[in-house]
């Protein structure tokens, strides 16, 4: 299987780093807003047996988009850091994912992701060219990392709207 960090689509991968910024922003309530009418019950039922529900997805969207802000700044303010890595789905099995408020989990991802574009905003260009190293992927840069989590968002919310589909009709 492909690492998820080895592809980004082409669209995405045409975005100047500003574009890209705006992008990585205009995310910011799309979760919550996609989620907000949902009962406990539908957000934390299996429409799709052996995947996650949409309450894990979006308690999964929150936890990685704080990781990649940790990161971003690491790559911006430390001269190539070593990135740890981590297991989402130990995340996901021992964090409580169906026990979270889910109106709160998207506010924190909503918030975190417009303080992210707020400060990706005040940097000089060629700040999107410095390095971190990656445990799986090898070297990566800001600009790179900026549209991974433009496509995570992208491709968990398109789960979402099917599993919200499942789940509503």
């Amino acid at each position: 299987m492909e690492h998820f960090y080895a592809q980004i689509p082409d669209d995405i991968a045409a975005l100047s780093n500003r574009d890209g910024i705006e992008r990585y922003d205009a995310g910011a309530a799309v979760p919550g807003e996609a989620v907000a009418d949902l009962t406990p019950e539908q957000l934390n039922s299996f429409p799709v047996p052996g995947t996650w529900s949409i309450q894990q997805i979006i308690v999964h969207l929150m936890d990685t988009d704080l990781i990649a802000a940790y990161r971003m700044k690491r790559i911006i303010a430390e001269d190539r850091p070593v990135l740890d890595l981590y297991g989402e789905t130990d995340f996901a099995a021992r964090l409580h994912y169906d026990k979270a408020d889910a109106a709160m989990v998207c506010e924190v991802f909503r918030l975190n992701r417009q303080l992210t574009a707020e400060m990706l905003r005040q940097l000089p260009d060629d700040a999107f060219d410095r390095v971190a190293q990656h445990g799986e992927m090898g070297e990566m840069s800001l600009g790179r990392f900026l549209r991974l989590y433009i496509k995570h968002l992208d491709h968990h919310m398109r789960f979402i709207r099917e599993k919200r589909e499942l789940v509503t009709t």
